[in-house]
This record gives C-alpha cells, sequence and structure tokens, in this order.
C-alpha cells in the first residue's frame, strides 16, 4: 500500500486481540450532474427510516472510499444509529494520487467542479432515499478535511454540522505553491479575514453550521496553526470570543469547546491521520491512528446524531447581525500551545519543509 504523507492508504490492522470490524457495503450510485468527474458510494442501514440524517466523509490523498470507512467506522455507526453514509469518491484521472483538489479555485467554487458534483451528490441521495435535508453532515481526513472546509464555506445552507480532521481552513490555498505553504504554516490572517473568505464563497449568511475539529500536535504533514486559523475562521462566522472556551481533558485530549457550535480537540501524541478506538469503532491503518479515542463517535456526539445528545438541536437558530470587536487569534494559538508544549517534540524547519515538499510530490501537486 502506498504511504503517502497527505491522505494515505490503508491497510490491515496489525493490534492483535483487537476486534476486526465488520466490512460494510458502500454501493456506487448514479448521480448528475456532475462537473467534477467524482464517483459516489452511498450506504444505507437496513431498515433504515425516512427522514434519516446523513453524514457526508471524504476520504484522503491515495484512500478510497470504502478504504477510508473502514478505517474511520463511520458505516459501522451508521448501523448502530440509523443515519445513511455518502462517500464521495476521486478518480485518478482528476488527481494523480485521488486527492480532493482543495487548493484549485475550478474545483471549489459554488457551481463548478469537484464542490458542484459532491453537492449534487448529496441532493440525489437525499430525494432518492427521503433523508432530512435538514441534518445533513460533512466530515473528511486531511485534503479530505480541506474539501469539507470548502464544501461548509461553498454551500453553508446544506449543512447541520462539519468536521475537520487534520485539514485546512477555507481560503487557505489557491494554487499549488499556496498548498505546500499553507501545510507548513498556515496564512497569516485575522479571525475577521477568515470569516470573510468564508462569506465571500457565498451569499449565505446563516445560521452556520456547527463545526468539530481534529489535530495531531506533531502532525508534521499539516502544520497545527491550521486548526487554530479553522477556530478563528468559525469563530468567527458564530460570532463567538475566542476568549471564552470551556477546557477540559477528554480521554487524553485536550478540548476547547464553544457551547454547542464549535470545538476543537488537540491530541499531545498523534501524528498526520484519523484518530480511532478500534475497540469501539473502525481499523488502523497508515494514518488511520489508534488513539484511544474515537473521533468518529465523538464527532456524531457533538453534531447530536448519538441518543444522548438527540435532544440537541443540530442547528442553532439564527440571530441577528452584530458588530463586535474581533478578537485576536493569539489567544487561541497561546492556549492550544500550553496544552501541548510539554510533549511536543522539536522538529527542524529543514525536515518539516522535506516531508511537506516529499507527501506532495507523491500527492502529485508537486513535480519537482
Amino acid at each position: 500500500m502506498r504511504l503517502d504523507g497527505f491522505g494515505p492508504g490503508l491497510k490491515a490492522n496489525p493490534l492483535k486481540g483487537r476486534p476486526v470490524p465488520r466490512v460494510t457495503s458502500l454501493a456506487e450510485a448514479p448521480f448528475a450532474p456532475n462537473p467534477g468527474n467524482l464517483r459516489m458510494f452511498r450506504y444505507l442501514p437496513r431498515g433504515l427510516k425516512a427522514g434519516a440524517p446523513l453524514v457526508v466523509v471524504l476520504h484522503g490523498c491515495g484512500q478510497t472510499a470504502a478504504g477510508y470507512d473502514m478505517g474511520a467506522g463511520w458505516c459501522q455507526l451508521a448501523d448502530q444509529l440509523g443515519f445513511a453514509v455518502l462517500a464521495p469518491e476521486q478518480k485518478a484521472v482528476n488527481n494523480p494520487n485521488t486527492c480532493f483538489n482543495w487548493f484549485n479555485p475550478e474545483d471549489i467554487t459554488r457551481g463548478h467542479g469537484e464542490a458542484a458534483s459532491i453537492a449534487a451528490m448529496i441532493q440525489t441521495v437525499i430525494a432518492t432515499h427521503r433523508l432530512d435535508a435538514a441534518r445533513v453532515f460533512i466530515t473528511g481526513l486531511s485534503a479530505g478535511g480541506a474539501m469539507a472546509s470548502v464544501m461548509l464555506a461553498s454551500y453553508p445552507e446544506r449543512f447541520a454540522g462539519g468536521a475537520i480532521i487534520a485539514g485546512l481552513p477555507f481560503g487557505a490555498a489557491a494554487n499549488v505553491r499556496d498548498a505546500l505553504d499553507s501545510m507548513r504554516a498556515a496564512p497569516l490572517k485575522t479571525p475577521h479575514q477568515w470569516g470573510d473568505a468564508v462569506r465571500a464563497a457565498s451569499d449565505y449568511r446563516g445560521p452556520w453550521p456547527r463545526i468539530s475539529i481534529w489535530h495531531g500536535a506533531q502532525d508534521a504533514i499539516v502544520n497545527m496553526n491550521n486548526a487554530q486559523a479553522s477556530v478563528a475562521q468559525w469563530a468567527d462566522l458564530h460570532e463567538l470570543p475566542l476568549t471564552g472556551p470551556k477546557q477540559d481533558k477528554v480521554d487524553g485530549a485536550v478540548r476547547l469547546r464553544w457551547d454547542s457550535r464549535l470545538e476543537v480537540y488537540t491530541l499531545p501524541g498523534l501524528g498526520h491521520g484519523t484518530p480511532i478506538d478500534s475497540s469501539d469503532l473502525g481499523q488502523p491503518g497508515p494514518f488511520i491512528l489508534e488513539a484511544g479515542i474515537s473521533s468518529t463517535r465523538r464527532i456524531a456526539e457533538f453534531w447530536g446524531l448519538l441518543p444522548a445528545a438527540a435532544k440537541t438541536a443540530p442547528k442553532p437558530a439564527a440571530k441577528p447581525a452584530r458588530k463586535v470587536p474581533k478578537p485576536a487569534l493569539a489567544h487561541v494559538e497561546k492556549v492550544l500551545a500550553q496544552a501541548t508544549a510539554s510533549i511536543k517534540a522539536p522538529v527542524q524547519a529543514k525536515a518539516i519543509e522535506s516531508v511537506i515538499r516529499r507527501a506532495l510530490k507523491a500527492a502529485g501537486l508537486l513535480r519537482r
């Protein structure tokens, strides 16, 4: 299997004694229009009821829809909770290593390219299977996480919530060079500037989707300050003060939460990948990382899909627009840095750049 840095392949469970999850069957289905030339896979648990929620899952580079699902365990959780799964899949003809083109203006603009294809898939699945259009959620890893950011910005009215795992904020890149630079360090913008990038992507003005952000403190492929920039982006959209999160520890992860609209998990010992607890859901492999915490289940809980949280509305009510002073990003940077400083190993800048360049070359994003 290919072990690319920016969205890997998947291998068999190397941990003896761990239960191997049942392989669920993602089925390919037709849809139109398809300007981005993607494939659509979907999973419908037996006995799925009309009005069920829909979760859209975006794989990383070098992965397939089925491979990433086996690792993260979304279809497993769909069997337990009764929601449908939609898994778009990239084609090598669009990108040599099957990365979603999250940095390409032709693919991230509303009504165009891959973003429009994913939107068409969502509409097709909702109409065909009578799902709840008000309870649609999206998540992705790495390049898939960056593409989830694209969809949440370009089609925010379609989503009740999203989750960005080891990804980047919307507006971080508009070409391959930007992608390289942004992976090394998120562009320096104020929270309001990050929010403006999303506001400029459509005419929508809220209520905005609730957002869960996950990042490993030792991620040498996509720098953790991209998680900080994503926090700033969505805090600005939700008009949340960056100085007011509740901080706690959850299964070894540091969590900052701003009520039911925004949260960020920082995992001190984690590198680049999706954190799972394979005793609960999923199967570990390259960049599907055994972490003792199931990001899949925690994200579903935050979205309101678990029974214990079922009474929580998946989308907050709209509030009148108001002008407020825009808080500095520095506070979030400080809190996240303090939470991980004791365990984060120092990495030389040249080494980081070398890793990122190798990853981009392997992913087909950098030729030389």
